[in-house]
């Protein structure tokens, strides 16, 4: 059940830069994946579960042609192992609550817990984690397939160096 975000939170993720805060929810603006942070009351007083969901598409979602059942399975196992280790992305000692990932249809859902006392580093970690799993994904695409949106951005960018890089290969 999602409920309305306290005070605190709203304050720490409406100053951090890269979310969009709205009365139940923060979403991250900085990927083109839908990523959301929602809030949860632990036993203690000070502290605040945040869970952190993320949606990406299947690889068959974004390609133009057929992907055969060993890739697709391959795909999507490979990706669940690198997304398990999301926290040593952070700047934070994180220890997940919950790390679940799941496939329904065309999209992979990825869900991250953890248990935080400070808000502001709780916005640091959420957004670290769905930025993660952008650079996983993208880290992830098989080539030779004609890759359609978002992918097709991610890789320009990529390819490009970004804004303000140089012009450099895939991340392959």
């Amino acid at each position: 059940m999602t409920r309305e975000l306290p005070d605190a939170v709203r304050e720490a993720f409406e100053t951090h830069d890269g979310y969009d805060v709205t009365d139940d929810r923060a979403a991250v603006t900085t990927t083109p994946f839908d990523g959301t942070v929602t809030v949860e009351q632990t036993d203690a007083d000070w502290n605040r579960r945040y869970v952190v969901d993320v949606t990406v598409p299947t690889l068959s979602a974004v390609v133009g042609e057929v992907v055969g059942p060993a890739v697709a399975e391959g795909w999507f196992e490979t990706l669940e192992r690198r997304l398990e280790d999301a926290p040593m992305a952070t700047r934070a000692n994180v220890e997940l609550d919950t790390f679940e990932v799941r496939r329904i249809d065309e999209t992979v859902e990825i869900t991250y817990a953890f248990t935080s006392g400070s808000e502001s580093q709780a916005a640091d970690v959420a957004k670290a984690l769905v930025e993660y799993v952008e650079g996983t994904y993208v880290e992830g695409i098989v080539p030779g397939y004609d890759y359609q949106p978002p992918v097709a951005g991610l890789l320009d960018q990529a390819q490009s160096g970004g804004a303000q890089g140089e012009r450099g290969g895939t991340p392959l």
